[in-house]
């Protein structure tokens, strides 16, 4: 069987999978991926919405007869990948190809904290009792241990790191529980699989784990395939960077408590001390002050409070490893936690130490009841193209998203890519007759105070005429919740506004409304698949340009401009050109799909670097006038 057996016009998918239709570009593109596959290549491929990207890497995939890894950029697509398509491919295929998914360790059940937290069960409010026992009955049943089957619990329930494990709390092979461990059998599973499904963070945890020298997580592959590649420099950013967060610091104060009760309880001095380190760790939080912020590590140098702050939580840490040190040894619970507070103290101290090469970026972000301090690297090329020089392999780099116009060089530049191999397939949509994209006259600046307010004033009668079925995605939370109050007064249609309910929740009653109008910021620019009639305008306020407060990319700006570029043009240009793509590709979904792209900001025509976003976009048909628009939906 070959490639055009399965995907060609009178192939095997067309012929006997319902809802299939052939594209050239799909066929185009898998023929790539299988050359790369063969030749152990590096290929860096953008395939526009509607090409089926997805079809056209496994294909060649699972007829390739290589190990392979699949990474994607969030847990939802990985489930996408495994439970629906790859079953199907399978099935129209006759492959004996073997496959497995693998989740980070916090999607999976940890059977000796449930019994910890069992054991515990006085300690729990009633709603988390409720939930922690649903868990329970679930635990006895689940042969996967994947949190992801148990509904009925909110993703973000207190009680999920109850009953999950982190690579600082794991207790690896002295677990009582290891023989039964979910996490172990999904990683034994992941071993003996020819494709294996994982994310970005689980991708660049192997990395890291790896060359720390303590084994791998994943198996070694001949191949690894990137889908939503676009998302992975910041991933890896993050991830190879090192963090400390008060959460950690009163996880371990809890961990710390209970196992004190199961494997001590004769040294009274310890939990008394557990409440002064808790303490500690919520008056350092509160030293920044109640606003949810991000902030450079500079303004931690200039207040003599957080330093203060920071001083004795760190002295609490190492008071409680002095304790710990004097059960060491009456329980492997307790030995982990005193490696835990050992390796906090160590992050600390990394973070507190001058800064002397300015190769990370120190800086801080607050939330309502937390509070992390963060070393990110400067830059990840180096990194990322030293872990892959390490595990020699085919390598393809895909996403609807990856060039600005025709070139890829900003991509390439993020993660150190050299010598690749690059493509570009555009959309098969037929976009001049199916979308219009209409740019306003006479909007003021967007720095200008009534500016949100103009654009609640533009976008009501394009609602009106629409019938609803829009999505209004803002740069910022504040600009959104000016125009909920403001489209309050205005609209007689459902207004669904990000933070009121779960996302999933809020796309799932945005479709059943069927003429819902939906506010929401970064989130739901991308990974959002609204077909049909629900979804006809998509209104984007401003170009998406980061924050220029972001203490990351302030830091990033600063490098490029030492080294004698230009960091407006050269960074921040083309990743919101890249954003401004994610965006309006919500709007067209499918060949049938019909819809109006209102793009407010009056900078995309009157500045220079408007072009750059004008080449990157679809070829939507433009306009300039709002009776154009109006009678697009007549």
């Amino acid at each position: 069987m070959d490639i055009d057996e399965v995907l060609g016009p009178h192939g095997l998918l067309a012929r006997g999978v319902d809802g299939f239709a052939y594209r050239e570009q799909q066929l185009d593109m898998a023929h790539a991926v299988a050359d790369a596959l063969d030749q152990a290549r590096m290929l860096i491929a953008e395939a526009g919405t509607g090409t089926g990207k997805t079809y056209a890497y496994l294909v060649p995939v699972l007829l390739s007869g290589l190990k392979v890894i699949i990474s994607t950029g969030t847990r939802n697509l990985q489930d996408q990948l495994f439970l629906r398509d790859l079953p199907r491919l399978r099935e129209a295929m006759a492959s004996p190809v073997r496959v497995a998914l693998l989740k980070g360790r916090s999607n999976y059940l940890c059977i000796h904290r449930l019994d910890t937290a069992l054991q515990d069960s006085r300690g729990h409010p009633a709603q988390r009792m409720r939930w922690l026992l649903q868990v329970r009955d679930w635990g006895m049943q689940t042969r996967s241990g994947d949190v992801a089957e148990l509904g009925g619990i909110p993703e973000d329930a207190p009680i999920w790191p109850l009953v999950t494990s982190t690579t600082d709390n794991c207790l690896g092979q002295d677990c009582d529980a290891w023989s039964k461990c979910h996490l172990v059998e999904a990683r034994r599973r992941a071993q003996e699989a020819d494709v294996v499904v994982v994310n970005h963070h689980l991708l660049c945890a192997d990395f890291a784990i790896r060359d720390d020298g303590f084994g791998e997580l994943l198996p070694s592959a001949d191949a690894y395939i990137i889908d939503e590649a676009h998302q992975l420099p910041e991933v890896a950013s993050n991830f190879f960077g090192t963090s400390v967060s008060t959460r950690q610091v009163l996880d371990l104060g809890r961990d710390t408590r209970d196992e004190y009760l199961r494997e001590a309880g004769d040294l009274p001095a310890l939990p008394d001390h557990l409440d002064h380190l808790g303490k500690t760790a919520r008056d350092l939080r509160l030293a920044f002050g109640q606003a949810a912020r991000r902030g450079a590590w500079n303004e931690i140098e200039r207040d003599g409070d957080i330093v203060a702050a920071i001083a004795d939580c760190r002295e609490a840490l190492e008071e409680l490893e002095r304790l710990l040190k004097l059960v060491e040894g009456r329980g492997k619970g307790l030995d982990a936690c005193l490696q835990r507070c050992q390796l906090l103290m160590r992050r600390l101290d990394g973070m507190t130490e001058p800064n002397a090469d300015d190769e990370d970026i120190r800086w801080f972000e607050t939330h309502l009841h937390s509070l992390r301090l963060n070393a990110t690297p400067l830059d990840i090329a180096d990194v990322f193209r030293g872990h892959m020089q390490r595990h020699p392999a085919a390598w393809v780099f895909t996403s609807a998203t990856l060039a600005v116009g025709d070139s890829f060089e900003h991509f390439e530049r993020q993660l150190g890519l050299i010598d690749a191999q690059t493509a570009k397939w555009d959309s098969p949509f037929d976009y001049p007759s199916q979308a219009l994209w209409f740019v306003p006259r006479g909007l003021p600046q967007p720095n200008e105070p009534a500016y949100t307010a103009a654009v609640v004033d533009l976008v009501v009668p394009i609602i009106a005429a629409s019938a609803g079925r829009a999505f209004l995605l803002f740069t910022s939370h504040r600009a959104l919740r000016e125009a909920a109050g403001l489209l309050e007064r205005e609209l007689e249609f459902p207004l669904l506004v990000q933070g009121d309910a779960p996302k999933a929740e809020l796309l799932e009653r945005f479709v059943e409304h069927g003429n819902a109008v939906l506010l929401g910021t970064s989130s739901f620019w991308e990974g959002v698949d609204v077909r049909g009639d629900a979804l006809s305008v998509v209104v984007i306020d401003k170009l998406p340009f980061a924050s220029p407060g972001d203490p990351v990319l302030q830091a990033r700006l600063d490098a490029i401009r030492r080294r004698g570029g230009n960091p407006f043009m050269d960074y921040q240009v083309p990743q919101a050109a890249i954003a401004l793509k994610q965006g309006a590709g919500r709007l067209i979904r499918d060949v049938t799909d019909r819809g109006v792209l209102v793009m407010c900001d009056p900078r995309l025509l009157k500045k220079g670097y408007g072009q750059v976003f004008l080449d990157a976009m679809p070829a939507f048909a433009r306009t300039r006038e709002l009776e154009q628009v109006l009678a697009f939906f007549d």
